[in-house]
């Protein structure tokens, strides 16, 4: 990977742990992805007008059904992500959620498709399950398994995080496909999927406004910090995307997850934040591994 693709996606890396951090501390629902996305809308306006002016008179119904797949994939990932949030640890959902995803695609490859695994993937993979038991408590789950309501919340952040995982690996391929071979502009791409999925979470805002309008007052400045800083994020990790190959840019992502178990286990006060820390680390270099594999 090239130095200007590495320092793009390292920046990408730690404005996305930051504006999970800020999600997680709202604790909202799929109406604050609303917020967010209503925001985004607002405030990128000026931008995503100014490139999608040349660039929307030449797109075909590849680029928009792309457009269209990556606005729904999103919704299921902003959905699923934020539940986690309010039933689980970030400290357990975000570093399982962002290793996941290629540790799944290796799996899949060699059970599925016949594919063969080197030394260096098995110990990738094998990297990627002992940081995934680490995040989620290490040594303390003997201790949560005689704490039902411990173990319950454990399994929640496992679950959601992988869920998560598996719609980080779709919009991956999907928006990595759009930009890389339809070579539409990652700008353009990110503004127009936030319409979409502007309209698709709107009618759980419609369905109650009274309180819409009530989690709004609460969780503004939140959804202002998230709208403000993950398109950013998003866009770098695009622009990487077109100078880096895809395989390579969607590991060195995992960056993130050292910033959000160092930073979030300090400003969110969740426990074994050392033992979390050492298993995102593991997680990363485990994902790496199986890229060079």
């Amino acid at each position: 990977m090239s130095l200007d693709a590495f320092l793009l996606v390292l920046l990408a890396g730690l404005i996305h742990a930051g504006w999970n951090i800020a999600a997680k501390h709202a604790g909202g629902d799929t109406r604050f992805a609303w917020f967010s996305s209503a925001l985004i809308a607002v405030i990128w306006a000026p931008v995503g007008w100014w490139f999608a002016r040349t660039e929307l008179p030449r797109w075909g119904a590849a680029e928009w059904a792309m457009v269209v797949a990556s606005g729904v994939i999103h919704v299921f990932y902003f959905t699923t992500l934020l539940r986690g949030y309010r039933r689980a640890d970030l400290t357990v959902v975000y570093p399982l959620a962002r290793g996941s995803g290629p540790l799944i695609t290796a799996l899949v490859a060699v059970l599925f498709l016949g594919e063969r695994i080197s030394a260096l993937g098995a110990a990738g993979i094998a990297a990627v399950v002992g940081g995934v038991f680490l995040i989620a408590g290490g040594p303390g789950l003997w201790r949560a398994a005689h704490d039902p309501a411990a173990r319950e919340r454990v399994h929640r952040g496992l679950y959601y995080g992988a869920l998560t995982g598996l719609s980080i690996a779709a919009y991956s391929v999907v928006d990595g496909y759009t930009v890389k071979v339809l070579l539409v502009s990652p700008i353009v791409l990110d503004y127009m999927g936030n319409l979409v999925r502007l309209v698709l979470f709107s009618p759980r805002v419609l369905r109650d406004r009274a309180e819409a309008w009530r989690l709004w007052r609460l969780q503004w400045r939140h959804a202002l910090l998230v709208a403000v800083f993950s398109p950013v994020a998003y866009v770098l990790v695009l622009f990487a995307m077109q100078r880096a190959p895809l395989s390579h840019v969607a590991p060195a992502r995992e960056v993130s997850m050292l910033f959000a178990a160092l930073i979030g286990g300090h400003l969110l006060r969740e426990g074994d934040r050392g033992v979390r820390l050492l298993g995102a680390l593991c997680i990363g270099l485990g994902v790496a591994a199986l890229a060079l594999a």
